[in-house]
């Protein structure tokens, strides 16, 4: 050996010692850059997950490539407000669009009027129109309208889009009463038979909840039983102040898609639904059983109930599942509105998520992706 370095040997030398360490360790895992303000601030202090992480996916729904735009976040864990963002443009006073979530609190109507002993699930819907003689959709029971197998025929989503059963119900033909429009569909496939999606199949159950309340045709007056109704015996319970919903010009609820609500009433409806129907100061506002059966699956569905989607694998399910059933409990259930409006109920990890904004088609998959990475955070209890 001389007495001379090897010159590798002396570069190695010359290295500080963090640089050596890397050396020794290899290709490191890429620093993150460091959270906004704006990050951290959406999130509270007893989050009930770790603070930075919860900050750090939650930015990443607001900021993430290719998941659309994010305009409102809450997330409530064991009831407590755990983070709350908005998007440029949105606050918390803002009334965001429901889209279909509204589905999922027509179901809840349906299921007081069912307690209040004015409407029965088994029986024959009471659509006079289909009562007489020998129609065959006298057959069609109120829990088949509520799981979407009353067999109508409907086209949810038509190419072109005037060629929907939908479309024509809320802005074409049908517009004017939606419910009578939806009504007169025949059948195309037996009743109970088959899962069809449907916003019409919701209007009828609307309508349904208008002749449950009065016998009057007035529009005003039918407008009136139903918004008084729920105000007082849902909204104003739950304090949903903000929310607003929307009736066609006979006087029909429009259930299946138009009602409006800020971001944090939204939450308040989901915690009410993890909470089994109870309200913050304890008095049950719809039974106990029914929003079990909200949550249940249909008999030729896994991934529905009563208006509301569930976290249950279904691997034939058309345009893949609108959830994450390989990456949360089964128990985990939600309200879906178009272009990626959800509530997110989650009642084994005792979280409510909201993410409501405009993402298309192929983006809500991986939004939906970076939602499962918010509730990850949160262990099943």
């Amino acid at each position: 050996m001389t007495s001379r370095s090897h010159p590798l040997i002396a570069a190695i030398a010359l290295l500080p010692a963090p640089a050596l360490l890397l050396a020794a360790c290899g290709p490191s895992e890429p620093v993150p850059p460091p959270l906004s303000d704006k990050a951290l601030a959406a999130v509270t202090a007893d989050a009930g997950a770790p603070r930075d992480q919860l900050a750090r996916e939650v930015d990443d729904l607001f900021s993430g490539e290719g998941l659309g735009e994010t305009r409102a976040l809450v997330v409530l864990a064991g009831g407590k407000l755990a983070a709350e963002r908005y998007g440029e443009g949105y606050d918390a006073d803002t009334r965001f669009v429901s889209w279909s979530m509204a589905k999922t609190i027509t179901a809840t109507l349906i299921g007081m009027l069912v307690a209040d002993g004015l409407l029965s699930v088994d029986a024959p819907a009471p659509v006079d129109l289909w009562q007489r003689s020998g129609d065959p959709r006298a057959d069609i029971t109120l829990r088949h309208l509520l799981q979407m197998r009353s067999g109508l025929r409907h086209t949810e989503a038509g190419d072109p889009p005037y060629e929907s059963s939908e479309v024509r119900m809320l802005f074409l033909d049908g517009r004017d009463d939606m419910a009578r429009w939806a009504k007169e569909q025949p059948l195309e496939a037996e009743p109970g038979e088959r899962f069809e999606y449907s916003s019409n199949t919701t209007v009828i159950l609307a309508d349904i909840a208008a002749r449950a309340l009065t016998d009057s045709e007035d529009p005003e007056t039918r407008r009136r039983a139903v918004a008084d109704y729920l105000d007082q015996r849902l909204f104003v319970p739950l304090g949903m102040t903000s929310m607003v919903p929307e009736f066609d010009a006979s006087g029909t609820l429009i259930g299946g898609s138009l009602m409006h609500a800020s971001a944090m009433d939204y939450a308040r409806f989901g915690e009410f639904l993890r909470n089994h129907g109870r309200a913050p100061g304890g008095e049950q506002l719809v039974p106990r059983r029914w929003v079990e059966a909200m949550v249940t699956p249909s008999p030729v569905s896994e991934h529905y109930g009563y208006q509301t989607w569930l976290n249950r694998p279904e691997p034939d399910l058309e345009g893949g599942h609108p959830l994450f059933p390989d990456r949360a409990p089964a128990s985990l259930f939600a309200m879906i509105g178009h272009m990626g409006q959800y509530v997110i109920v989650s009642p084994d990890q005792r979280v409510v998520l909201v993410r409501l904004g405009h993402s298309d088609r192929d983006e809500r998959p991986l939004m939906l992706q970076q939602a499962a990475d918010v509730l990850a955070l949160y262990p099943v209890r």
